[in-house]
């Protein structure tokens, strides 16, 4: 038997109306959220900033009193943001995109 790969890269998925944003936002910011989502994605976990390129990225808990809880990623400068989960199960760890926000 052999064991499931449950590091990095994380699955992710997207609320519908995250998804619906995202899609009416134009090409140049979807890349850069697309670009901001990968980074998020690869590094080696997602509620912590090691393994991300803070130059373009940072993140932060929304609560401070609840640091396993839903997070903040920023992106463009802090022109934008989008609020994610981390479900860590044993079987497909996955990040879920429930918010995005670009100005």
């Amino acid at each position: 038997m052999s064991e499931e790969f449950t590091g990095p890269p994380w699955a992710a998925d997207w609320t519908k109306l995250a998804a619906e944003y995202r899609d009416a936002l134009p090409a140049r910011v979807r890349d850069l959220i697309n670009d901001a989502v990968i980074d998020l994605i690869t590094c080696r976990h997602p509620y912590r900033d090691d393994g991300l390129d803070l130059t373009q990225v940072s993140i932060e808990p929304v609560r401070s009193t609840e640091p396993r809880g839903a997070h903040i990623l920023y992106f463009d400068h802090g022109h934008g943001w989008l609020r994610y989960t981390f479900v860590h199960r044993t079987a497909e760890p996955q990040i879920i995109i429930e918010s995005l926000f670009w100005q």
